[in-house]
């Protein structure tokens, strides 16, 4: 019996110089896909990925270098085996490889899409001090519970914003109180607090402003059929239309990421994983959230190849 398989893909925090250099210089295809990408924003993807830049941690190059190189490891993958994905799911920018790999948008308008969703949700951030905070060691309630309390009764400006596994989770809003909660957390059992080094609020009110141009983009690129049903970060449940998708996409600026519950929902519904990009983030975290269900990872040619060795 062939195995159920959910494809991932990651987000931002996943980048690093070197990203994709295996897949560039050995497969003509993704050498092709660098510089179509390239030419449809106007980056050289070969110089931010490779040499030593500040342009790759600022989200509007961040997300599509991360997305761009997520879909060559998937293409190359696709080249060599002809499994096809149960499920298809993303942490947060990884939501929207997840529907490139779904046949939901073109790759190319997918590198402009999160260009621009990048672009969008920097602006929405501008003057105001927004940034992120990993709380550790703490239960998700808690957190919840803290953050509910500091904005009814101190008036800040605090969320969750991404659900990574117990005992991790990020929260989003602006600085000066996410920093003058540290002790708060801290004295509720958390082992550490650490503000992260981010410019950008993501999946928190904050980016209101980005919801209504992000959602006439998608209402512009995406399209229907999809291969495979995709899990939406918003409700950890599986969705396989343009309406849909363009809906939960664009909700899913202003509210957190349910990675942690997506996995646990999907539990009986594929037998392992495959994470698509760079790195291994979502292989660990998988790990962590559920040891019964194995992950494995493509992320350059080794890796692809052991993959494919795994699986035939």
């Amino acid at each position: 019996m062939s195995k159920r398989i959910a494809m991932i893909f990651p987000g931002q925090g996943s980048q690093s110089i070197g990203m994709g250099k295996s897949f560039y210089e050995n497969s003509d295809m993704a050498k092709e896909m660098f510089e179509k990408a390239g030419e449809r924003i106007g980056v050289d993807f070969k110089a931010l990925l490779f040499e030593e830049n500040e342009k790759i941690n600022q989200t509007a190059y961040t997300q599509p270098a991360i997305l761009l190189v997520s879909i060559i490891a998937y293409k190359l993958f696709q080249h060599k085996h002809d499994v096809k994905p149960a499920l298809l799911l993303g942490h947060s920018l990884g939501e929207i490889s997840a529907l490139c790999a779904a046949g939901a948008i073109d790759y190319l308008d997918a590198v402009e899409l999160v260009h621009k969703r990048g672009t969008l949700m920097q602006a929405a951030c501008e003057g105001i001090e927004a940034g992120m905070m990993a709380i550790v060691g703490l239960d998700d309630e808690s957190v919840a519970n803290i953050c509910r309390d500091a904005r009814n009764q101190e008036n800040k400006s605090v969320w969750p914003a991404n659900y990574n596994q117990d005992g991790q989770l990020v929260i989003a809003g602006l600085k000066p109180d996410l920093s003058s909660m540290e002790e708060t957390f801290k004295a509720a059992g958390a082992k550490r607090a650490l503000l992260l080094n981010m410019s950008v609020a993501s999946h928190c009110p904050l980016l209101a402003s980005a919801q209504a141009p992000l959602k006439a983009e998608l209402e512009r690129m995406l399209h229907d059929p999809f291969v495979a049903p995709v899990i939406s970060n918003v409700t950890a449940k599986p969705y396989a239309t343009k309406q849909q998708a363009l809906e939960l996409v664009t909700e899913q600026l202003i509210r957190p990421v349910l990675y942690k519950q997506s996995i646990v929902a999907i539990k009986d519904d594929v037998d392992m994983a495959i994470e698509f990009g760079n790195g291994a983030v979502l292989k660990g975290l998988n790990r962590r959230i559920n040891k019964d269900m194995p992950t494995l990872n493509v992320s350059d040619m080794e890796t692809l190849q052991k993959v494919v060795e795994e699986l035939s």
